[in-house]
């Protein structure tokens, strides 16, 4: 099938999505006045009209690739819509369901007489309400109506993600206890940022209140995992001023992430691909952070000494595998502890503990919790953990650990449903 024709069939699908909780609307207006059934039809099937316009446009020009702000409206806009109207037609399956048991059963002479509704040549089954008793509504009424509260919830969720939960940076605090961590560095606090996605950004002042927090926590160094743009070093042209206050008395050290290298953007030339990365990694430079690409750095203090490993991305599936631990390590035999950034968790189970015994802590991000899901105490959920094992917060296993940071932007979708943008604080003690 050609991909032509393939978007068409999905265009098609959204057509026949909205027109199947249309069947609802009706019901719902049934007693109001033509006008005000003319204006919510008008305004429901431009709604649809205007999705299947952006899904065009979002596949069938450049625009995805050439305008940013497109890109990220369009993916909201179409997972919107698709999604609220699939919540909503769970109800309306529920009640034709209903009704088909209804009308079967009268085909079998099983029903009794008078209990049931059995749909007349011509009218839906979806929406259409069973007479009840003066005052009470009817099943298919309240399932209509239930279709149509399902549907709305998505979208008013997810304005509130974007209104509230994109900027709500919540700092995750933790100890680790490293049996061969020296004394000059017992109490070691350390920052971590991951996932910027610098090109997302729709708030400048509130990023900027980010990185205040983080500085206000003092840390002693900090780490940034990977994923500083989404798909070009342009984007974080405009922040360089914000990120580049990020500091720390031994250090700010940073690694690269799956979008950091433009493999999702068709280039011209493999030339214009390769100082893409190097404006990138001059970025870092100009900000003043330590660009660890599949190499080390030995830190001293007091005559201890502690290794800091950075390797590019290296995960699981489809995403690239740049990163060359053998080499990072290289040369950190004898350090008692090493601490490495990796932006993708699966890494850790890939190489980190099968290979490398004696890296104490892994820190990685790439997931964002799917910036969605629930944390409530002690319990997290999100449909991150089916893709990843590792997927938010600390892991350990046997004398190893690995933190994950939630991410401090977001992509595609602008916003974030109960699991919020993170500064993780990890302060180290002498077990």
């Amino acid at each position: 099938m050609s991909r032509g024709l393939f978007l068409g069939f999905v265009a098609l699908g959204i057509f026949l999505l909205d027109l199947y909780v249309f069947q609802a609307v009706k019901v719902l207006l049934d007693d109001s006045s033509p006008v005000t059934r003319k204006v919510v039809y008008a305004l429901y099937w431009g709604g649809s009209a205007v999705t299947i316009g952006i899904f065009f446009l979002y596949n069938f020009t450049d625009l995805k690739t050439t305008s940013q702000l497109f890109r990220q409206f369009a993916l909201f806009w179409i997972f919107a819509h698709v999604v609220s109207k699939m919540f909503g037609s769970i109800f309306l399956l529920l009640d034709d369901f209903w009704r088909l048991l209804q009308w079967a059963g009268a085909k079998l002479g099983i029903a009794k007489e008078g209990s049931i509704s059995v749909p007349q040549e011509g009218e839906p089954l979806a929406g259409e309400a069973v007479a009840t008793e003066p005052g009470k509504i009817s099943r298919s009424e309240f399932l209509t109506k239930t279709s149509l509260i399902a549907t709305a919830v998505p979208i008013a969720t997810m304005g509130i993600g974007i209104l509230s939960g994109a900027h709500d940076y919540r700092v995750h605090r933790k100890v680790i206890k490293l049996p061969n961590l020296p004394k000059s560095f017992d109490g070691i606090r350390i920052g971590q940022l991951s996932d910027i996605h610098s090109g997302s950004f729709f708030n400048k002042t509130a990023v900027k209140g980010g990185i205040e927090m983080l500085q206000a926590e003092k840390a002693d160094m900090v780490f940034f995992t990977g994923d500083l743009v989404n798909n070009v070093a342009t984007e974080v042209k405009d922040y360089i001023d914000i990120f580049g206050k990020i500091s720390a008395p031994l250090g700010v050290y940073s690694t690269l992430g799956n979008h950091d290298y433009g493999d999702y953007v068709s280039w011209d030339s493999a030339a214009a691909k390769k100082k893409n990365l190097a404006d990138l990694m001059e970025a870092h430079k100009i900000m003043g952070w330590t660009l660890l690409m599949n190499e080390h750095k030995i830190l001293k203090e007091g005559g201890d000494s502690i290794a800091v490993l950075g390797v590019e991305n290296y995960g699981k599936g489809r995403f690239p595998k740049y990163g060359k631990l053998e080499k990072a390590h290289r040369g950190t035999e004898g350090i008692p502890v090493k601490l490495l950034l990796s932006h993708d968790p699966s890494h850790w189970d890939l190489e980190v503990r099968p290979y490398y015994k004696d890296i104490d802590l892994t820190f990685s991000g790439h997931t964002h919790g799917m910036q969605f899901g629930i944390e409530i105490g002690g319990f997290k959920w999100s449909p991150a953990q089916y893709m990843y094992p590792q997927w938010a917060d600390l892991y350990q296993q046997d004398n190893q650990y690995l933190y994950v940071n939630r991410g401090f932007g977001y992509l595609g979708y602008p916003g974030r449903i109960g699991i919020l943008p993170e500064i993780t604080i990890i302060e180290l003690q002498t077990a």
